[in-house]
């Protein structure tokens, strides 16, 4: 790309070596399980890319024009997509075997969708049944939801399925708790589970297969329009040559493109590809540069007004209008990336960095009324949306867009090779967030089934008592333990589902913050050890160490660990029970304590800090993030302190 030849200024670092594609692919096949697929060349990969090219189109059919029940569709939807999972992702790690697929995969591919196809073609037959299931249906019900559980293992991993596991053991165990007989028992959770849209086929996998799936779709034709490129020539040209450039060229890019593509991971790799080297060769060390990028690509799921598509599923799982979530949650995203830019911004600082030379760079205004057309999508759906279109025909006019504003450029034009590619990249990206959306139907199953969900409130609020923080905290460390390597969709829809409620119900906590607070913690779970799959992406373009990589990522990620805290307590932040003026004032003491908290934790402001300045930055820092007029005053006096400390050590210095 034309940023990778960019002048920089001489860089004092050591090692500007970054790694290859190879390298890349290799540590993401290690750890990410949605990079570990199986190798199809030839005809077979023909056939497969086709496959999921025509998955992408039924999925168009199916929200446009078909007017099926939804409960066969959503069935439909689940018995195709563990078809294309089977096909496309094999049983273990490593696999190096071309053209290859072991009789028992076929054989589990076969049992696992035939048992969803099975529900659609005698659905009428079985709905008649009700709870009567027959005997050979809880068969076909078991077979269904344990190749279900198996396809999870390989495509999102282990965690979300432990949680699954544990969950319908509580539910046998509380059925036959009743007295009941296993045979009744039995039946009766696989008839919730399986054949109603409380279970596999509930919300989850519905919202998954109309808005998720096709804002996905969405993505990958944007993505096609190679706006990725015009975001990045679009953050060089506003912050390429200040002071540290380069990161802050990768805050801001990773900001634009990750709101849209809604993966971290992917995000990091696009982007970082690019900026991570112009990073090294400005100075910053490569775990530092590494962790920009993840800890910025990681952030782009909570920018509005895509969020990566979660905007549009909270809007759902709260019963709120789009718009409502987008504009609430700007603030908290202008936080999260205001921190990391004041950090990247202190670092260059005091390691006396430079940006790249203007003469490289390219001119705003030019370059946006070249390129501009390029937005034109995005901003078409949230417009569409906003006016009142269903989010679904919204999606699917905003790719049609896609198409068009495609058209201009020769190098990125929709000619039908690019579309197959869009289509089949559209229907593998959907593979993962469903088959993690039908586990957590069944998570959300077994808690409406069993009233498991009062009994978690009383359990927190046992363990809490009337102190909020300490049912925050746990809810914290449950959503970064379950987003481990979870698709940030499915994780949210799980921590809605179980956590969200035990905050609102049994804290009291407003119920948008409660939603935002589960969102961001699965979110960081992708920067935070020790799978940090954005951070060890980033590391793997940086060639740094993984796990310092994760760490700074997480440093500079600091807001996204206390944001969460201030509107779950006070959700004036959110916009939420706030006036003009307590809206300015928190957003004013929010920044400068931010500034503090960032500089703080950096060692540098207006100089090289010592531990109590940190100290006084950092709580000053706090208390200004927190919103009141006292904890203000406090925030303002000791951050204003350690500065005016920082600033006559200087003095004396000269």
């Amino acid at each position: 790309m034309a940023d990778e030849k960019m002048k920089v200024n001489p860089s004092p670092a050591e090692d500007t070596s970054t790694g290859t594609a190879e390298d890349v692919e290799a540590i993401m096949k290690k750890y990410d399980r949605e990079s570990n697929v199986r190798l199809w060349e030839g005809k077979p990969r023909m056939v497969i890319r086709y496959l999921l090219a025509a998955f992408s189109v039924l999925m168009l059919y199916m929200n446009l024009f078909a007017n099926w029940d939804e409960r066969v569709r959503r069935s439909l939807f689940v018995g195709i997509v563990i078809i294309l999972s089977f096909l496309v992702y094999p049983a273990k790690k490593g696999s190096t075997k071309k053209n290859h697929m072991p009789i028992y995969d076929i054989v589990l591919m076969v049992l696992g969708s035939g048992a969803f196809f099975y529900f659609v073609i005698n659905f009428k037959t079985i709905i008649g049944h009700a709870t009567r299931i027959s005997q050979i249906e809880v068969i076909v019900g078991v077979i269904g939801i344990l190749v279900l559980a198996e396809t999870c293992r390989r495509v999102v991993g282990i965690p979300i399925l432990c949680v699954a596991t544990a969950f319908v053991c509580y539910a046998f165990y509380n059925g036959l708790g009743q007295g009941r007989a296993f045979q009744v028992v039995l039946k009766s959770i696989v008839y919730n589970l399986f054949y109603t849209t409380g279970g596999v086929i509930g919300t989850p996998i519905g919202v998954c297969s109309t808005y998720i799936a096709l804002f996905i779709l969405f993505g990958a034709f944007l993505e096609a329009t190679g706006i990725s490129e015009f975001f990045i020539q679009l953050a060089n040209s506003l912050a390429g040559g200040s002071t540290g450039g380069p990161a802050k060229v990768a805050v801001i890019s990773s900001a634009l493109c990750g709101m849209v593509s809604g993966s971290s991971v992917g995000n990091t790799v696009t982007t970082g590809s690019v900026t991570i080297p112009l990073m090294k060769k400005t100075g910053y060390k490569g775990e530092f540069a590494g962790a920009v990028e993840a800890a910025s690509s990681t952030g782009g799921q909570i920018m509005p007004p895509i969020m990566g598509a979660a905007a549009f599923l909270m809007a759902e799982m709260v019963g709120v209008q789009y718009s409502e979530i987008a504009m609430r949650a700007i603030f908290p995203a202008l936080l999260y990336f205001t921190g990391i830019f004041i950090t990247v911004h202190l670092e260059a600082k005091r390691l006396g960095l430079k940006g790249i030379a203007k003469e490289d760079l390219p001119k705003f205004l030019p370059l946006f009324i070249r390129q501009g057309y390029l937005l034109i999508p995005l901003v078409t759906l949230v417009v569409m949306v906003m006016m009142g279109f269903t989010m679904s025909r919204a999606a699917v006019i905003a790719t049609g867009l896609a198409i068009l504003v495609s058209l201009p450029n020769k190098e990125t034009r929709m000619n039908p090779t690019r579309f197959v590619n869009a289509l089949e990249t559209g229907g593998k990206n959907t593979l993962s967030v469903a088959v993690a959306c039908g586990v957590a139907g069944i998570i959300a199953g077994v808690v409406t089934m069993t009233g498991l969900g009062q009994l978690l409130i009383s359990a927190i609020v046992g363990v809490a008592g009337d102190r909020v923080i300490v049912a925050l905290f746990l809810t914290m460390l449950t959503c970064i333990v379950l987003g481990m390597g979870v698709p940030t969709t499915a994780n949210y829809i799980i921590m809605a589902t179980t956590c969200a409620p035990i905050l609102v119900n049994g804290m009291g906590i407003n119920k948008i913050a409660a939603n935002m607070f589960v969102f961001y913690f699965g979110i960081v779970a992708d920067i935070t050890p020790p799978v940090a799959l954005a951070a060890y992406a980033g590391s793997a373009i940086a060639k740094s160490n993984p796990m310092k990589t994760a760490l700074n990522a997480s440093r500079l990620a600091i807001a996204a660990f206390i944001v969460p805290y201030i509107f779950a307590f006070n959700p004036a932040m959110l916009f939420i029970d706030a006036g003009v003026i307590d809206v300015v004032l928190i957003i004013v003491t929010s920044l400068i304590g931010l500034f503090g908290v960032a500089g703080g934790l950096e060692g540098y402001m207006l100089a090289n800090m010592n531990v109590i300045q940190r100290l006084m930055a950092v709580i000053g820092g706090l208390c200004m993030l927190i919103p009141g007029t006292l904890t203000d005053i406090i925030g303002i006096a000791l951050v204003g302190a350690s500065l005016a400390w920082q600033m006559a050590g200087k003095k004396k210095a000269i």
